[in-house]
């Protein structure tokens, strides 16, 4: 097999991994595990934390218990013994303050590590009894190497899989650095950012974040990386922004009259809502083209908002769209669109995966001929057939569902038409500036009156009986239930998917806990019209207790239903607990949200309590994104949220502010990244928002 060597390849950052000297599939594939599949992926996949062993001490400043660094010469030959089924392999070393005996259990290869005469960084925890001294399994490098990368250093720590470990990592970073040496000299942050902020070269930072040469170098490298991942990301989503706001005109909107209908409506609006729809009504009458998040806390009335504004848009000549992640959500805003449909004289349609060919069809020609003022429907909204006459609002409820690519497909349909995006999950605000840069924020921080406080419990797997008990008992008063299975299931039933489990869950509740109750099951995997069915039954109170999973997450309301409990909570993101509790207390009942779980580790215990504690959406948000990150934060990995390989918007959130200020600050001088200056950062820019779908 001819060796490889990098200089002949002419190794580039974008290359596989396996052009990298010694990198055979084998290790190709470890490394694959750790999201590392080019040479790049392998310089920035950065620690999570440094152990200092760069202070060195002789052998007579240890103490008993103390994990300690020094330099010791092997003055005896090492030796290996049996001792019962171990063996015992033994190593003296000294510093002429005193010596330490290194010991290892069955790794005979240690005895061929060391030679008598040589001189050794170790590494490790004194055991020391009188004046023996002991360390098991040290640490070790040869004194006389020209760097060292574990002992006499800052080490870097780092997430590792089965059978690649910190020296291999480190070493096939080394060569890495190396080979690309030239491209890290290619620095896309300006001498004069650089200066201002006082970060480092790109090509320092790389080098220390692996190999640092003490605490202020690994600092600085984490400081530089830090602050490039808030910029650019920061910058990109600004970037998207202002091609949208230097478009010549977007559509302006009548400023129409919509008191009729706020005042039909069985309810006054908050303060807060009025606001949202000032905010909203002021973008679609200017000839900017409205670019804006509703967010707001479960419960708190973003779909009226939403009715409004496609209100304005059907009174002045204009079509709507409003996209829904699920099936069962698109049915239910359906519903509700529908009838101010009837009542206000304009017409509105359902289009979802699971309805007919024909009725598609139909659907599709009465759209493009423009009969149908508002359409709500899921991912169906952007297949290749609809074709809107006049489109001029697009609306996506749950945007953290969508990509921002599936966004632009279906505004796309229309002539730069007015965007709402909505999401239910509050978002901090640290998170809003990263995920949400290319929109206009508002913000619904009041709820309805007459929203019903949940009282939340957490309880383990032995109250089934007595809340069993108080379900019967709540049937009985009329109320209804959901109960949430987690998509994963215990440790001990990973084989049985999401169907096994809220299937097996129902059956135990027919045959042992609710035998007299009417109790039926809903999951993803089940056709459209089943679920539409099986919600529209609940719904009606033909069922006492719906088993589901997450497929109920966002939008059901059911004014009826008071308890919600949800199995295996530990394993539900913070936001997402709350989103589920937030399908009861909708109506005039006292409600409940109990969490079952058996885990007893720390971590679980403080998140549930979090939740238990507060109903504040906000409060709960930062904690979850604190605990989770911002990958995780909405349950499950979504499109279009960053992943940050270094930065922490919970915990840099200084950095992230002087960020932004440096994006301002370019975007005023040059607001598309058009001079020739800022020719490689517009580059980073747009491969990051590639990467992320953006």
């Amino acid at each position: 097999m001819t060796r490889k060597t990098g200089n002949e390849k002419g190794i580039k950052l974008n290359d596989d991994i396996i052009k990298l000297p010694k990198v055979g599939e084998a290790t190709k594939s470890r490394l694959n595990a750790l999201g590392i599949f080019t040479v790049h992926d392998l310089i920035t996949y950065f620690p999570r934390d440094i152990e200092d062993r760069s202070e060195i001490k002789t052998i007579n400043e240890t103490c008993n218990g103390e994990t300690v660094t020094f330099i010791g010469r092997v003055f005896q030959k090492p030796t290996m013994f049996n001792a019962g089924r171990y063996k015992i392999t033994k190593v003296l070393v000294t510093d002429d303050t005193g010596v330490v005996e290194l010991v290892w259990f069955n790794q005979p290869y240690m005895i061929s590590q060391f030679k008598v005469g040589n001189s050794y960084y170790i590494t490790g925890k004194i055991k020391q009894e009188f004046a023996r001294r002991e360390i098991s399994n040290p640490i070790f490098e040869n004194a006389d190497l020209e760097t060292h990368v574990m002992t006499g250093t800052v080490v870097p720590k780092y997430r590792l899989t089965s059978k690649l470990f910190l020296k291999t990592l480190k070493s096939y970073i080394k060569v890495a650095i190396k080979e690309v040496k030239e491209e890290l000299k290619n620095d896309f942050l300006s001498d004069e950012l650089k200066k201002e902020y006082d970060l480092c070269s790109y090509e320092y930072a790389i080098k220390n974040i692996h190999f640092p040469d003490d605490n202020d170098a690994y600092a600085a490298s984490k400081k530089r990386l830090k602050f490039e991942e808030f910029y650019v990301i920061q910058l990109a989503l600004s970037l998207l922004k202002n091609k949208v706001d230097t478009k010549k005109t977007g559509i302006k909107f009548d400023d129409i009259d919509i008191s009729d209908v706020i005042s039909s409506l069985p309810f006054e609006l908050t303060n807060a809502q009025k606001r949202v729809v000032s905010e909203i009504k002021s973008d679609m009458t200017s000839n900017k083209v409205m670019n804006r998040l509703v967010q707001g806390d479960v419960g708190s009335g973003k779909t009226i908002c939403a009715l409004l504004a496609m209100i304005i848009a059907k009174r002045s000549g204009y079509q709507s769209a409003l996209m829904a992640p699920t099936e069962i959500l698109a049915h239910q805003h359906y519903e509700f669109f529908k009838s101010f449909a009837d009542k206000f004289g304009f017409t509105c349609e359902l289009l979802v995966g699971s309805i007919k060919a024909k009725d598609k069809k139909d659907i599709y020609e009465r759209l493009s001929r423009g009969e149908i003022d508002m359409i709500i429907g899921t991912h169906a909204l952007i297949e290749d057939g609809v074709s809107f006459n006049k489109l001029g609002l697009v609306i996506t409820d749950e945007q953290h569902r969508f990509g921002v690519e599936q966004r632009s497909v279906l505004t796309d349909k229309g002539n730069d038409p007015d965007i709402i995006v909505m999401t239910a999950t509050p978002i901090p605000r640290t998170l809003g500036l990263i995920l949400y840069g290319d929109l206009d924020i508002s913000v619904i921080d009041e709820m309805p009156k007459g929203r019903q406080k949940i009282d939340t419990l957490v309880v383990n797997s032995s109250y089934y009986d007595r809340m069993y008990s108080f379900v019967k008992d709540e049937i009985k008063n009329g109320r209804q239930c959901y109960i949430i299975c987690p998509m994963v299931e215990d440790s001990e039933k990973e084989s049985m998917t999401e169907l096994a489990s809220v299937t097996t869950y129902t059956k135990m509740l027919k045959e042992k806990y609710l035998l007299d109750e009417s109790v039926e099951y809903i999951h993803g995997k089940m056709k459209g019209k089943e679920k539409n069915d099986i919600m529209d039954r609940f719904n009606n109170g033909e069922i006492n207790v719906l088993v589901s999973t997450t497929v109920i997450e966002v939008g059901i309301n059911n004014p009826n239903a008071s308890i919600m409990i949800i199995e295996n909570a530990e394993r539900f993101g913070l936001s997402q607990l709350h989103q589920l509790r937030g399908r009861v207390g909708r109506g005039e009942y006292k409600s409940y949200c109990i969490l079952i779980s058996d885990s007893k580790t720390d971590i679980s215990k403080k998140r549930l309590d979090t939740i238990k504690k507060t109903n504040d959406g906000f409060k709960i948000a930062e904690e979850d994104l604190k605990l989770r990150g911002p990958g995780d934060f909405f349950g499950t990995k979504q499109h279009g949220v960053p992943e940050f390989k270094i930065a922490n918007l919970y915990e840099d959130t200084d950095l992230l502010k002087m960020a932004q200020t440096a994006v301002n600050k370019i975007l005023k001088d040059d607001k598309l990244l058009e001079k020739e200056e800022n020719n490689l950062i517009k580059e980073k820019a747009i491969s990051v928002l590639e990467y992320n779908t953006l």
